[in-house]
């Protein structure tokens, strides 16, 4: 027996809602693209972003929130960071000159990444740009570059006690050996302290090695390195879906909820808390150390003069984004339907993880009104493969869709647009469309 969909309904922002129900507005788009499309909101980064600096100030920390570029390709959250003085971390040449086009100035960005390329720490080093260090062959690199160029700031990225089998960070002997080095060339070298990042998103693991990296960078000091800022990387959660729809899909989750009966082995947390710039706040005012009493994070930051770098790239773009898909055709196959729509399956990246994009997508309906009868169906793309699917989960619908009705996949911003978009069957990768607010309606613009 076929079990009830589960709503999976998505929290939205005013501006979303006010988005989607432009029927108007979306038409216009859809004409002018001819394709499916992301709508973009950078004053809900902007928030987000402000957010999380306050909560810096509330707590007398010194440190600089980077925004995590790769979560999200568009220009326009670049100039929200401009103007809020904010710093943006990136892990390419071309990520690295696209911010310093949108007005990031060098010492406003971080670099961070596997086995960085050569000209990739050349740009660091003539922009004065701050460094994650990962392994003693990068290293090694960055000498000769900053021998012939100037002084390279650099923070040496720690392997959390945690995760030993992790790609990245420096393993206790490494870490020994890079001190050594950057001692001896301390003249090429600004060694600014440690970083490291933590999968998953629990607050107390962060401020346990932040605790424990703030002691490396006073020891630091005794050895004469500046061992000024430590940065906690990301993994900020979001929250997408109410609380008791997550735990409900939870409990109830089986196969038959999904087309073709398909498994997954994992989901993103579709529910937390806390979230964003609340979480940075659990995780300042953590007690930390053995015996710390009442010590926090925040009171051991300060108290040491240490800078905290974060570098949340999802939680800036929490209710910043949506994605339009326009309807090219519906079918009912069985007990339930398959719609197809314009794009593919790659626009919405939590595929690439065998896994599903869960918030519910929303029919919007266009031409003349029809029977309200609902539908159950997954959503397809317009690709020959089996596999292009971008909801495999059976959606609940008020109608049958039919071409030239558009579905809306909500709050997409961080990593789903552009993850692992392709152009295959040579079609156009989705735009990106700026909208705002002007006088009492919305107003767009292609992304630059």
């Amino acid at each position: 027996m076929e079990l009830a969909p589960i709503s999976m309904r998505a929290k939205e922002r005013a501006w979303a809602v006010a988005a989607r129900q432009d029927v108007a507005l979306l038409d216009q788009i859809g004409r002018a693209v001819g394709g499916p499309f992301h709508l973009v909101h950078p004053e809900s980064f902007a928030d987000n972003l402000a957010a999380f600096q306050q909560v810096l100030r509330d707590r007398q920390v010194r440190g600089a929130v980077y925004f995590g570029k790769k979560a999200n390709k568009a220009g326009t959250w670049l100039r929200e960071v401009a103007e809020l003085d904010g710093s943006v971390d990136v892990a390419s040449s071309p990520e690295f000159v696209h911010a310093l086009a949108n007005g990031i100035r060098g010492d406003d960005i971080g670099v961070t990444g596997a086995a960085k390329s050569d000209d990739l720490l050349w740009l660091s080093a003539r922009h004065s740009a701050t460094v994650a260090i990962d392994a003693l062959d990068e290293l090694e690199r960055a000498i000769v570059i900053a021998e012939r160029t100037k002084a390279l700031r650099v923070l040496l990225r720690v392997l959390p006690p945690g995760a030993p089998n992790s790609r990245f960070g420096l393993n206790p002997s490494d870490l020994r050996l890079a001190l050594q080095r950057c001692a001896d060339k301390r003249q090429h070298l600004v060694m600014d302290g440690f970083s490291f990042h933590l999968d998953g998103y629990a607050v107390e693991p962060r401020a346990q090695l932040a605790f424990l990296l703030i002691d490396q960078c006073l020891e630091a000091r005794r050895e004469g390195f500046p061992a000024s800022s430590i940065s906690i990387g990301g993994g900020f959660a979001c929250s997408y879906v109410d609380g008791e729809d997550w735990e409900a899909f939870k409990t109830e989750l089986d196969p038959t909820l999904f087309h073709a009966d398909k498994s997954f082995s994992q989901f993103y947390p579709y529910h937390q808390s806390p979230t964003g710039a609340d979480m940075l706040d659990a995780i300042l005012q953590m007690p930390v150390g053995e015996g710390a009493g009442d010590e926090t994070l925040a009171g051991k930051l300060t108290a040491s003069e240490v800078q905290l770098h974060l570098e949340p790239g999802r939680a800036l773009l929490d209710g910043a984004g949506m994605t339009v898909f326009p309807v090219q055709g519906f079918k009912q196959n069985a007990e339930h339907g398959i719609v197809t729509v314009a794009g593919l399956s790659m626009s919405l990246s939590e595929q690439w993880k065998n896994s599903e994009f869960l918030p519910t997508p929303l029919l919007v309906q266009q031409g003349a009104p029809r029977p309200q009868v609902p539908v159950r169906a997954a959503v397809g793309g317009s690709s020959c493969m089996e596999y292009d699917i971008l909801t495999w989960r059976k959606i609940m619908f008020p109608a049958a869709p039919r071409h030239g009705d558009l579905i809306v996949y909500p709050n997409t911003a961080g990593y789903q647009m552009d993850k692992n978009e392709t152009e295959f069957h040579q079609l156009a990768l989705p735009s990106k469309i700026v909208v705002s607010q002007h006088d009492d309606r919305l107003i767009w613009r292609m992304d630059s």
